[in-house]
Parts: C-alpha cells; sequence; structure tokens
C-alpha cells in the first residue's frame, strides 16, 4: 500500500515538473513573439509617420516663351520645397511625371543642369535647362537652388533638400511635348522617393504676351 502511495507521489511529481517546463517554455515563446511583434510594431509606425510626414510641396511654377519670335512655352520652372515636417528629400532619387492628355513624360535629374547661384535675376537664362546649348532632352530636368540655408545641397551630386529649402526643377518643354501652345492643360507630379508627391496643374494662358508668365 505504502509503495502505491510513493509511486503515484513520484508520478505527480514528475507531471508536475512536466507541466512546469512546458509553461516555462511556452513563457518564454510568447514572450519572444511579443518582442518581435513590439518591434515590428514600432518600425511600422516610423515607416508609417515617415511617409505622411515627408512629402514636396510645389509652390510655384513659372514659364518661358520668345514672344519677340512668336514662339510658345520653351521653358518651365517648377518651385518645390519640403511639407512641413518632413524628412530629407533626395531629388536624385525622385521624378517629375508630366502629360498633356496627348503625351506623357516621365524625367529625372540630370546633373549636367545644376546651379546654386548667389541671386539671379533671370532664371530662364541659367545653364539649368536641359537645352542648354542646343541638346534638347525631354527625359531629365535640370536643378536651380534658390534657398539652402544649411548647405544639405553638397553640389551637384548630392540634392539634398531638408526644412527651409527652395529649389526650382527646369524642364526643357520643347524637347518634352514641342513647346507648350495657349490654352493647354498640364497635370502631372513631382513624386519623391518616399513620402505624398507635389501636385502639377495648370493651364496656359489664351496669349502670350509677357516673356515669363505665372502658371501655377
Amino acid at each position: 500500500m505504502n509503495k502505491d502511495v510513493g509511486s503515484i507521489g513520484i508520478g505527480a511529481m514528475i507531471v508536475f515538473i512536466a507541466m512546469v517546463l512546458v509553461a516555462g517554455i511556452a513563457a518564454s515563446v510568447l514572450i519572444q513573439t511579443s518582442s518581435t511583434l513590439e518591434s515590428q510594431a514600432l518600425a511600422t509606425g516610423r515607416e508609417t509617420t515617415d511617409e505622411v510626414a515627408t512629402g514636396m510641396s510645389v509652390f510655384d511654377i513659372l514659364g518661358y516663351a520668345d514672344t519677340s519670335a512668336g514662339a510658345d512655352i520653351s521653358k518651365i520652372a517648377i518651385g518645390v520645397r519640403p511639407r512641413a515636417g518632413s524628412k530629407g528629400i533626395d531629388i536624385n532619387e525622385s521624378y517629375i511625371e508630366l502629360s498633356d492628355s496627348t503625351t506623357k513624360v516621365i524625367l529625372n535629374y540630370t546633373n549636367s543642369f545644376f546651379l546654386e547661384p548667389d541671386g539671379r535675376d533671370d532664371i530662364f537664362g541659367a545653364a539649368v535647362f536641359p537645352d542648354y546649348g542646343g541638346t534638347g532632352d525631354g527625359s531629365q530636368f535640370g536643378v536651380l537652388v534658390i534657398e539652402d540655408a544649411d548647405n544639405s545641397i553638397t553640389g551637384n551630386t548630392v540634392v539634398v533638400i531638408n526644412r527651409g529649402d527652395k529649389i526650382y526643377l527646369c524642364v526643357n518643354t520643347t524637347a518634352a511635348f514641342g513647346d507648350l501652345t495657349e490654352r493647354t492643360d498640364i497635370w502631372g507630379y513631382v513624386v519623391p522617393e518616399v513620402g505624398s508627391p507635389g501636385v502639377i496643374s495648370f493651364r496656359t494662358p489664351a496669349s502670350y504676351t509677357d516673356d515669363v508668365m505665372d502658371l501655377q
């Protein structure tokens, strides 16, 4: 009788120890899973915050036409800056998407057309449009720096804009569209690598009376 009781006691102890071990392993797995999920949630939260906060804003679009020669708009300068709270935006990894309902073009930055002047009285006379020197290219845009207080733009190869920076993205519309005639609707985006794009939407004037005109 006593031997049976002892055997039952030992068996119960073995079962109890096994249960404790299983519970410990399960708790360890749960803790590890919880830590992994927390890390993933934090990373996702940071990515989501970057996506929401980061973005490009179009603050100005200027067009140029040689009215003395009766020409249409041959160049446009798209003024952009980061949105409030945005992280730095790498222009090398951004692109412009433009359409006139007949033609759609995608333009990428070319560091062959870059200028960081100390003031400029004639932006359309600057060597920043991919048509300067007679070599038109409708798939690229140049950069004209307007404001860069913290020197985040370090030459033509590293064009990163952040808080307070303003630049013009310079497009040769002759190469892209064959000039922009009167009453032409243009729309598109300036698309950064991460974040919201800047919106482009304007109609060219009914007649061109000035060489330089405000389009948006």
